[in-house]
């Protein structure tokens, strides 16, 4: 096979499991839909409707609502290099410098490719307050609203918004553009008086103030002789891509601030209008735009728009005639379009979320292009196919799920990889630098996914309940039961006639139908009635042409849509005198080397309110009642929400009479679906359980024997049963701990037993409770894991991986509770596995155990510590070596404590952990030692000199167990990419918190970042002693800039891991499936303890996959979201109930 062919059969296999993939999840996504429709359908019509109120209040500050009296003015952007000499230069646009600008004159411009990188960005926001009453704003009363207005958004309103745990900026501290002085740049009227209040209302003549100010005046007002509106000016350093995002989050925060008292933005000006009047508001101002942009449109750019809407037209047209075609007047047309509807607001939704904020603009553009290219083929062909698998039988044989389900699986892989093939031609368009552009593909391609997803959900849910209540009529019809068999047939006989009726039909399509058709199809030799049947795969070619067309003519600029409006005119007096005081603060800046780009922006619009609108009542008693008053006219006034409940108060009166008359009838109306019982196969295993049940369990019987009577069929226990055995237990004539070895049954032992501790406890909620008893291998558990067996805790066991562990790929089986650790895990094996692997190394292994011993004085103590380490070493070792065919003493450390002496036994033990394999070595040498010492006295076996499950420095310097370091090269790329990092950064997160913090902690072996929580999760999965994860869990991480600081180094070293293959909680099946899978269950063959070194090996790469995923979203601040987002289950409510499915 050549390296091609091998290439292709790979890509194949790929794709095949990709498909397979996307068609099991379609399939279980679609079966919860058909089981649960009512649900489904409740359930969308609440997300759409709170999709739709989130839109609705987003829109509300967007342009859709500003008036449509002013014209919309796009920002305007100015350069200015050193030594500024000639001020400010326009800069514009390709479209700009093609087409020019009607609003300026320009007699030099630069381009934006021409700007220097190291040019200082600000952002001149202005903020107009206008008052268009004879009273004006040149009065005390206005003016002093305005400082109040003034301080309120300079140190009142805080970005980012809700992030508590960021640090917040306001204008005043941190935005703004600072002048020499260390000032904030603010250009107010109120400087005249300082903006001091108190200065303000002693000004006896503010009109003459302000005329008196005759330079600064322009900037201020439009005319001096005019006082019916005032310019607040602010600048904002928008250096950088944050600044320039918090610069936009604060604006909008400005723009969309509350009513005050007296001053209300212009955002807010439609607040009081009633709620029926919002659909009014929004129909008039884009009908204003719309002439707007038309006025400035070219000819080609309205034909085209205008023939998208014609289209968008007899798309929906169509629908309904073919929908009507197939049996439905109304309901599936309806369905599918808002199906539509319903994925346009996620969309939209979703892209905003996002931080793409698509303009109304684009939408008006985007819309008829995205019906038309999106269409409504997919639910077409879905309900086709529905439909013909339903006239297969008669539909009251049918189970309606199996026949939606099976329809479903025929078409849903051929629906999505049409749906993927757009999606990435979307997405291609949505990497492009036009600006319209990318947000139509952007949005185009999440609202295609959406409308998958609503396909295969809320159209289903539809479908299978349109199918139910059509089964549910027929049944209820008188005629239904005695004509079923003759409809059968007649059914047979027809679609034989319709068959050579279509054979014999000649085509209908045109001769240039047939030959696009033709072109597209990929048959070239096919029939007429095979060009129908091409008719689908035709127009989802077809539809994939005019993406790629569209998405072709805006890159190469065929013709363009609607244009930016007209932009800030800077030559005006209040913007003009703000540059150029912006230009001069800046020449005495320490940055007036630096070129300087000015944006200037709309300004925001805000007015005073007239007198007749001041509240008389306190506003502690009118906001309740405003309160109450919005909820009522969001809640039951709004157009929306009133009809959507009125039609569910329709749809359920009707459902519900609807059902309530079939169900009277039930008892008329019997199908013969218990006739045709089908007996199922009862599993081998299944059979031995009943057997062995029914043998033991004779005595069913509900009467409750006395004790004295039980007493004679103790020595037969399968005689009795369970409350009579629960009688001889509490009654004192039978062992609760010994209830296996009474019964012989394990599984009923175990029953009684939870009986037994519930009735005794004071919840008395054990025996009816959710933990699972059954079908488990106690026989496995007694004698070796557990005591006193109530029942067993399901874990969930995840896996990570694979990793390339010493140049085996290997996946890292976790048993957790705790959500993002085995995410995290795998993130750190990807890029492990990027730099080519992990590499590891076994430096010690050796178990311990320390025994304390007592002498009459430290004279014989001192004297036992010599003798067992020079002539008696040779002695204790071969007894030692004597009590186990793989226990090796390699060596002993003696400590002393006054009389007290400590012997550390070091042993290796083979595959298995060895715990009781050196205990039982010890005490033969402790045997042989008290021959040489006869006054010895044993203390305990273990003295803590081990040291075993507490965290001891002796196992961090001297190991114990598997001592194992691991290492790894990250390239610095993968660093970036994988990990969202950089090499320098996580370098030094690792120093200051693995090194520094955990030495200001006085830690011992805790160097680490969270060591714990993988060699836990994995000794939970593998079956270790999880208690054993304290001296285990001993690990240093570094991390170090390596290839000239390009890339990152990471190792772990683990002196003290605990770890076995032999014995224990190994013995357990699922513990041994989980070895069988890293290959190291049981004793080596060969070579014994390589399996037990094998494991700690692939332990410490884990734990070091674990620290550096750990360790860069700690460094790029991502931990906290990462677990908001993965480790909160905010699907569903969380509710009691067993984890097993029965």
């Amino acid at each position: 096979m050549t390296r091609q062919q091998l290439q292709q059969q790979l890509n194949s296999t790929a794709l095949k499991s990709v498909s397979t993939l996307i068609g099991k999840g379609i399939h279980h996504a679609s079966k919860i839909a058909i089981r649960n429709p009512i649900e489904i359908i409740v359930a969308t019509l609440l997300l759409a409707s709170f999709g739709y109120f989130t839109l609705y209040n987003v829109a509300r500050s967007s342009e859709i609502f500003s008036d449509a009296s002013y014209t919309r003015l796009y920002p305007t952007t100015v350069y200015s290099t050193y030594p500024h000499k000639n001020g400010f230069t326009p800069i514009i646009n390709k479209q700009q410098q093609q087409g020019g600008d009607d609003n300026m004159e320009l007699t030099s411009f630069i381009t934006t490719t021409t700007i220097p990188k190291n040019a200082l960005k600000l952002y001149l926001k202005q903020i107009t307050v206008s008052d268009d009453t004879e009273r004006g704003v040149q009065n005390v009363n206005a003016l002093a609203s305005i400082l109040q207005f003034q301080q309120t958004i300079e140190n009142t309103i805080y970005v980012p918004e809700g992030n508590e745990n960021h640090k917040k900026f306001s204008y005043q501290n941190g935005l703004c553009y600072k002048t020499n002085d260390k000032t904030c740049f603010v250009q107010s009227p109120l400087t005249l008086w300082e903006n001091d209040i108190d200065r303000l209302k002693q000004d006896n003549d503010i009109p003459l103030t302000i005329m008196q100010a005759n330079n600064n005046s322009n900037q201020w007002f439009m005319d001096t002789t005019s006082s019916s509106t005032v310019t607040l000016s602010y600048v904002v350093n928008a250096t950088g891509s944050m600044r320039r995002t918090l610069a936009s989050q604060w604006a909008h925060q400005v723009e969309n601030l509350s009513p005050t008292r007296d001053i209300v933005s212009h955002a807010n000006r439609n607040e009081g209008e009633h709620v029926f009047a919002w659909l009014f508001i929004i129909s008039r101002h884009v009908v204003f735009r719309l002439k707007e942009l038309i006025d400035m449109a070219d000819t080609v750019d309205i034909l085209v728009i205008l023939i998208g809407y014609v289209m968008m037209m007899a798309t929906f047209i169509s629908l309904f005639i073919n929908m009507r075609r197939m049996g439905s007047r109304y309901t599936l047309a309806t369905a599918v379009f808002l199906n539509g509807l319903f994925s346009f607001i996620l969309a939209v939704l979703t892209v905003h979320t996002l931080g793409v904020q698509p303009s109304p603009i684009i939408l008006a553009e985007a819309i008829p292009f995205l019906v038309v290219t999106i269409g409504f083929e997919r639910p077409f062909k879905l309900t086709k196919r529905v439909l013909e698998y339903s006239k297969e039988t008669p539909l009251t044989r049918q189970d309606v799920r199996e026949t939606i389900s099976r329809a479903i699986d025929s078409v849903a892989l051929s629906i999505a990889r049409d749906c993927v093939i757009e999606i990435m031609v979307l997405t291609l368009g949505a990497k492009s630098t036009i600006t319209g552009l990318r947000e139509f593909c952007f949005l185009s391609a999440i609202l295609l996914a959406y409308d998958v997803v609503f396909l295969f959900t809320w159209y289903t849910s539809v479908l299978a309940l349109k199918l139910e209540l059509t089964r549910i009529r027929e049944l209820s019809s008188p005629t239904s039961s005695s004509s079923s068999s003759s409809t059968t047939n007649k059914n047979e006989k027809n679609s034989i006639n319709d068959k050579n009726k279509t054979l014999k039909k000649p085509s209908n399509m045109s001769f240039i139908r047939r030959t696009v058709v033709k072109a597209l199809s990929d048959d070239q030799n096919s029939s007429p009635r095979d060009i129908q049947k091409s008719d689908a795969p035709f127009i989802g070619r077809l539809k994939l042409v005019m993406i790629v067309a569209f998405v072709a003519m805006h890159l190469f600029e065929f013709c363009t849509a609607f244009q930016s409006g007209p932009q800030v005119d800077v030559t005006q007096p209040q913007v003009a005198q703000v540059l150029d005081n912006i230009l001069n603060q800046h020449l005495v800046s320490d940055y007036s080397q630096s070129p300087l780009v000015v944006e200037v922006f709309s300004p925001l619009l805000f007015h005073l309110r007239s007198p007749s609108t001041t509240r008389f009542l306190p506003e502690s008693i009118t906001r309740p009642f405003e309160a109450l008053t919005e909820i009522y006219a969001v809640f039951i006034q709004h157009p929306v929400i009133s009809q959507w409940l009125t039609i569910a108060l329709v749809v359920s009166l009707f459902l519900n009479t609807y059902l309530f008359n079939v169900a009277k009838q039930s008892k008329q109306v019997t199908t013969t679906s218990t006739t045709n019982t089908v007996q199922l196969p009862v599993p081998q295993e299944k059979q031995q359980v009943m057997k062995k049940k029914s043998t033991i369990m004779t005595h069913t019987s509900d009467h409750v024997r006395s004790v004295e009577e039980c007493l004679s069929f103790i020595k037969t226990p399968e005689q009795l049963n369970n409350e009579e055995v629960i009688a001889l237990v509490q009654a004192g004539k039978m062992a609760p701990y010994a209830l296996e070895k009474v019964l012989g049954d394990f599984e009923r032992a175990v029953t009684i037993r939870r009986a037994l501790i519930s009735r005794a406890s004071y919840t008395q909620t054990l025996e009816t409770s959710l933990l699972p008893l059954e079908n488990y291998h106690y026989d496995k558990v007694l004698g070796a894991c557990c005591e006193n067996v109530i029942g067993y805790m399901p874990i969930p066991l995840g896996v990570a991986g694979p990793m390339n562990i010493d140049g085996l790929d290997t996946h890292i089986p976790m048993a957790t509770t705790e959500g993002c650790l085995v995410a995290s895990t795998a993130r750190g094996c990807k890029a492990i596995n990027a730099g080519g692997g992990a590499t590891t190394i076994v430096t010690a292994d050796a178990m311990t155990r320390g025994p304390c011993l007592n002498f009459p004085s430290i004279i014989r103590a001192g004297e036992c510590k010599r003798w067992v380490e020079q002539e008696g070493e040779k002695i204790i070792t071969e007894a030692f070596n004597s009590t186990s065919r793989f226990a090796r003493l390699r060596k002993m450390k003696v400590a002393l404590a006054g009389r007290l002496v400590f012997i550390r036994f070091s042993t290796t033990t083979g595959d298995a952990m060895g715990m009781n394999m050196i205990s039982k070595g010890c005490e033969k040498s402790l045997s042989v030692l008290s021959d040489y010492f006869p006054d010895m006295q044993i203390i305990s076996l273990s003295g803590n000199y081990c040291t075993d499950k507490k965290p001891a420095a002796i196992n961090w310097i001297e190991g114990r167990g598997k001592s194992i370091v691991s290492e790894a090269v990250i390239p610095g790329a993968v660093v970036e990419k994988v990990l969202k990092t950089t090499v320098r950064a996580i370098c030094e997160l690792n120093v200051n918190k693995n090194l520094i913090g955990s030495a200001m902690a006085g830690s011992v072996g805790g160097f680490n970042a969270h060591a714990a929580n993988i060699l836990t999760a994995i000794y939970l999965a593998a079956g270790q002693d999880p208690a054993q994860n304290v001296e285990s869990s001993n690990c240093m991480t570094l991390m170090t800039a390596v290839n000239d600081g390009q890339d990152l180094h990471i190792s772990c070293t683990m002196p003290s891991i605990e770890v076995g293959t032999v014995g224990g909680g190994t013995t357990l099946p699922p513990q041994q499936a989980v070895l069988d899978m890293l290959g190291v269950r049981g004793p080596h063959p060969t070579s014994p303890g390589d399996n037990s070194r094998r494991l700690a090996r692939i332990i410490c790469a884990s734990v070091m996959a674990g620290e550096l995923s750990l360790c860069a979203a700690l460094a790029a601040g991502h931990l906290v979201k990462a677990h908001m987002a993965h480790n909160r289950n905010t699907t569903t409510q969380p509710q009691v109930g067993s984890c097993i499915k029965s």
